[in-house]
Order: structure tokens, then sequence, then C-alpha cells
């Protein structure tokens, strides 16, 4: 039992190449002949195709190309085209977006076109993205939870990009393409709104965030630990005594005083993971729109204790009369 002990997949499922469930009527076929790659099996299944992409996953490539390309076409351009420059500096490169000045209206190319044209491109790419998972997912027969959990993560995007920069009357407040950039534009954000650690849906987008991580971590952990049991095979796992559920939910009930099911821990882990970018979302929504500073905020609401009064506080110099208060 030795190879169960290691981390990485040491037994590989080998077995004759298959096509996969047959497709209904209007799908296109599948493309490319499926085959097997030893490495790739030591992480994961070792068959690779046929693949199927279908009119929205061609169209979402498609647009998902276009926008890569022009983001990287004004880096190399900000770089005047020097391509040792832009491999030097592509972590501080950035496609920035438009100045305050034009609010929402369509700037020139290079004062912030480029970004919103990327923008549309790299939109559509995601939106016709998930419409993909949401058809295969049908055609399949599976429920629509890998769907949905994107759509969560889509929220955040469209917060980021375009109904927070609608609110605020401004594509200057959509978040920059690049990578220190991206960094960057989170601190400011932060610090320009009193500190995000004092917003509650932020704090709540943490602990889903840590709490996904931790979830994930005891699942595979307990899975892992019992797979010299067949553990991996949840199904059949689940009505016999004895066998890899059994001795997993007992560990957890003897160390945490309750035990999860093989379907109850996904549960928990899909609904820790969804809220996360849903409480990221909304904390982002409302900063600048509703609430101007969090810190403020936290402080008239009991949240935390005002700053200490150290040194005796000076009057208003523009309140003073000739000079003097």
């Amino acid at each position: 039992m030795a190879e169960y002990q290691n981390l990485f997949t040491t037994v590989q499922a080998v077995g004759p190449v298959h096509e996969g469930v047959k497709l209904g009527h209007g799908n296109s076929p599948r493309s490319g002949r499926p085959f097997l790659v030893y490495w790739i099996g030591k992480i994961g299944n070792a068959q690779l195709g046929p693949i199927y992409l279908g009119g929205l996953g061609l169209a979402s490539l498609f647009c998902g190309l276009i926008a890569f390309t022009l983001i990287g076409m004004n880096m190399l351009a900000s770089v005047n085209y020097d391509p040792i420059q832009f491999v030097r500096q592509l972590f501080w490169l950035s496609l920035e977006p438009p100045p305050p000045s034009y609010g929402l209206s369509l700037p020139p190319l290079n004062q912030g076109g480029w970004f919103l044209i990327v923008g549309l491109f790299l939109t559509a790419s995601i939106l016709l993205w998930w419409a993909r998972t949401y058809r295969r997912a049908i055609e399949l027969g599976m429920g629509l939870h890998i769907a949905w959990a994107f759509a969560a993560a889509i929220w955040l995007f469209l917060v980021l990009g375009l109904f927070r920069p609608i609110l605020m009357g401004s594509w200057s407040e959509a978040v920059p393409y690049g990578i220190f950039s991206h960094l960057d534009w989170t601190t400011a954000f932060s610090l320009r709104y009193g500190n995000l650690f004092y917003n509650p849906f932020h704090a709540l987008s943490i602990v889903f965030l840590y709490g996904s991580a931790l979830l994930f971590a005891m699942h595979g952990a307990t899975i892992l630990a019992v797979t010299r049991y067949g553990g991996e095979r949840e199904i059949e796992q689940i009505t016999d005594r004895g066998t890899a559920s059994e001795r997993a939910a007992l560990f957890w009930r003897w160390t945490m005083g309750f035990n999860a099911t093989m379907e109850s821990i996904h549960r928990w882990a899909w609904w820790f993971a969804v809220l996360c970018p849903i409480t990221g979302g909304i904390g982002i929504l409302l900063t600048g729109t509703v609430v101007d500073n969090w810190y403020l905020w936290a402080m008239k609401h009991g949240v935390v204790p005002p700053y200490p009064d150290i040194y005796p506080a000076l009057p208003d110099p523009s309140l003073s009369i000739g000079g003097k208060p």
C-alpha cells in the first residue's frame, strides 16, 4: 500500500480510448482523435481528446483572441515595439482605462478607446463561454452547478469593469489590464475609500475564500487518506459498511464532532467558493456609490473605535480672520 501515500497519482487507469457519450441532435462533431499521455496521467486522466467546441466555443475563443491580441499590441506599442523590452517590462506594462474627463463617453483609441474595445470583446468571450458551459451541461444531462459557479465569478468581473464604472459615471473607475497595474489599482482603491478591511462584504468574501480553501483541502486530504480502501469511488461506497466512506466519516466525527456526507461536503465547498466572489462583488459595488469611507462607516456603526486624540486639536486656518483664530 506504499504507493497510496504519494500525493500525486501513481496508479493510472489506462484502457481503450473512449470517444465519450453520444451527442444529441444538432451538435457539432467532436474534434481530434483521443490518445493517452503518460505524464498527464500522473496528475489526472491520461486520455486527451476528443474536444468539443461547437459554435459557442469557437465564438468565445475568437473574441478572447481578439482581446488578448489587442492588449498585447498596446503593451508592445508602449515600448516602441521592442520585443526585448516587452519581455523585460511585461509585469509593469498595462492597458489603462480612459481618463476621468471622458466620463462614459467614447474616447480616442490612444486615450482609452482600445481599453473599451478590449473590454467589449473580453466580456463577449466570457459570456459566450458561460453559455457553452450551460449548454454542455444540458446536453450531458448534468446539473447546472458549474454554470452557476462560473456566473458568480462573472458577477465580480462585471462589477469591476462594467456595473460600478457606470454607476460612478466614468470608465476611469475600471480595472486596468496588466499584472502590477491591477495590483496597484487594488491598493489605491482600498486607500481611496478608507481601507476595504472595514467593508463587511469584503470581510465575508475573505471568510468564504479561506473557508473554501480549508474545505477543499479537508475533503481532498480525507479522500486521499482513504484511497487505499477505494475512497475515490464515492458513489458505490456510500451504502456499504466498513468502507473508506465510513472510515472517513468516523474520522471527522471523532476529530470535529460531526461528519459531512459524500454529498454535503461538496455542497458546503460549492457554496463557500461561490459566495466568495458574490459577497466581494457586492462590497465593491457599494464602494464609492453608497459608502465613501469604510473606516468612517465602521466607526459610525461601532465596528471600530475612533483614533485617540494624542495631540490637541488645531484650529482650521481657513476659518481665521486676519490670520488669527
